[in-house]
């Protein structure tokens, strides 16, 4: 399991979303390759008044209508004094929301410091809404896993096993049953808001399943445009293992067994694999039985309610239920 930092340099910020965010570079083109890791802000209204015990440095230092007010009502030496605190520090960048004028003094610690000054024609609310609407994604907890992840039934199924066990081939197989294949081999997942984690492929491999004894198949081509997604939310871990005489495999259902992945737990089916066993069926099974769950209905606790409720009964005459 490869789980990766994101970095966003200020340069790719503003080539990437600055007309969505309505921004503009004003000085300190010379450090934009600062970088942000997350869509948070922070407003440095304290730290302009030389409190800087809890001044976050490595977000975006946003500066609103109430701290261009305060910089305004200080006389010039006292305003480059204030902004000095917070341009002493490794800020990646400083943005102006608003209209109104900007501080020459800013202008000249940001040339000076080489620290991005940008301006948004947004007021401060919107920007921020805009920042988190559009950046959440980009720094979204991501990991890379070896599986296949296939559609089936419009439930996420991530097929998990050792090298070479058939996670491709039962993905062939689905998708010739009219399923469709998201990410073969490596599966990039990205954990979106409340915890929903989205699958797709690296983009080398998109659209392309590997077939030991074949070798790369392109699917899109090979099946037509309805056998590919480009994601799909992961909703079920079905990990292939090889049969095992001496292992116990679950018989009835009520043991649902889970897998954690980024911080969110998944219910995992483990199938064991033997020659001549026919897995799609399997398959899809377990995907329909997953979409009856979703409506409350499962089938192992019906049974056992059932169960229950017969070895409880009253017994009459001759030991018999009545």
């Amino acid at each position: 399991m490869d789980e990766t930092a994101r970095e966003l340099s200020i340069g790719e910020l503003l080539e990437n979303y600055g007309r969505m965010l309505g921004l503009k570079i004003l000085s300190g083109e010379q450090g934009l390759g600062r970088t942000i890791n997350s869509s948070d802000t922070n407003r440095p209204g304290l730290a302009l008044t030389g409190f800087v015990e809890l001044f976050t440095v490595d977000q975006v230092q946003l500066l609103g209508n109430t701290e261009s007010e305060y910089l305004r009502s200080l006389d010039r030496a006292e305003r480059l004094q204030a902004l000095e605190i917070i341009f002493q520090f490794e800020i990646p960048c400083v943005v102006v929301t608003g209209r109104g004028r900007v501080i020459s003094e800013l202008r000249q610690l940001a040339d000076q410091h080489g620290v991005p000054l940008l301006r948004s024609e947004f007021n401060t609310a919107k920007f921020n809404h805009l920042l988190h609407f559009y950046l959440d994604d980009v720094f979204a907890p991501q990991v890379t896993l070896h599986g296949t992840l296939v559609d089936v039934h419009g439930i996420g199924l991530l097929f998990t096993g050792r090298s070479a066990i058939g996670k491709s081939e039962v993905g062939l197989d689905l998708l010739e049953r009219g399923h469709r294949l998201v990410a073969d081999d490596s599966v990039v997942i990205t954990r979106k808001v409340q915890g929903i984690l989205v699958g797709c492929s690296p983009d080398l491999l998109q659209d392309h399943v590997e077939i030991r004894g074949i070798g790369l198949v392109n699917v899109k081509r090979t099946f037509g445009v309805r056998g590919t997604r480009r994601q799909k939310r992961v909703e079920v871990v079905v990990n292939l293992v090889d049969w095992d005489e001496d292992s116990t495999y679950e018989r009835v259902g009520l043991d649902d067994r889970s897998r954690i992945i980024l911080g969110v737990e998944l219910p995992e089916k483990t199938v064991p694999l033997f020659p001549g066993k026919y897995i799609p069926v399997i398959v899809e099974t377990i995907a329909l039985n997953y979409l009856l769950q979703l409506d409350g209905f499962h089938a192992a606790q019906e049974f056992n309610d059932r169960l229950l409720k017969k070895m409880n009964r009253p017994k009459g005459k001759g030991g018999k239920s009545v």
